[in-house]
């Protein structure tokens, strides 16, 4: 495969992503419960929150700050048992039944 058609599967793949991350940005969840109403995109930002009716745009951004974070966090943690399983499949690789034969 050479670097041309590389950069073009890239290109394809980015340009997939980004339409998935539209039709989900225009998706919408509602959750009304005791007086409580949540409206949510599809990629997980917090369109509206308001309790009994009252709408609080702080709420909002406090909910969409903690779920950012919350998302951040999950990636690195995700990050770092990749390092660990390439690391461990590094030593199995060396000392596993392969390295015996």
């Amino acid at each position: 495969m050479n670097i041309f058609q590389q950069a073009g599967d890239l290109m394809k793949l980015r340009k997939q992503a980004l339409e998935i991350q539209k039709t989900l940005a225009a998706q919408e969840t509602v959750v009304e419960e005791n007086g409580i109403k949540v409206v949510i995109s599809g990629d997980q930002k917090i369109k509206e929150f308001s309790v009994e009716g009252v709408m609080s745009q702080d709420a909002v951004n406090a909910l969409n700050k903690a779920i950012k974070q919350s998302q951040e966090e999950a990636a690195k943690q995700m990050q770092n048992m990749g390092n660990l399983n390439d690391l461990l499949s590094g030593l199995m690789g060396a000392t596993g039944p392969q390295a015996q034969t």
